[in-house]
């Protein structure tokens, strides 16, 4: 199993597994996708965590033609 991290908006996150699915990959098969939101504080504008894709492969080759596609 391979997590790949991208740091782009939910929107493009829908797009990345919109294609992937059209591809012929199942999601919960060949792949999974979480979407996290910026995480801040309460006393500064800067965000402790940053917006980001977390794209999970449970084959290695997938995983790395992702990296070769969309990273």
């Amino acid at each position: 199993m391979k997590q790949v991290t991208l740091y782009i908006d939910a929107k493009r996150t829908m797009e990345i597994g919109y294609e992937l699915r059209s591809m012929g990959w199942k999601q919960g098969v060949d792949f999974d996708y979480a979407y996290h939101k910026a995480e801040y504080d309460n006393f500064s504008y800067d965000a402790i965590n940053r917006r980001r894709a977390v794209f999970t492969f449970y084959n290695d080759s997938n995983a790395s033609y992702f990296m070769l596609r969309f990273g």
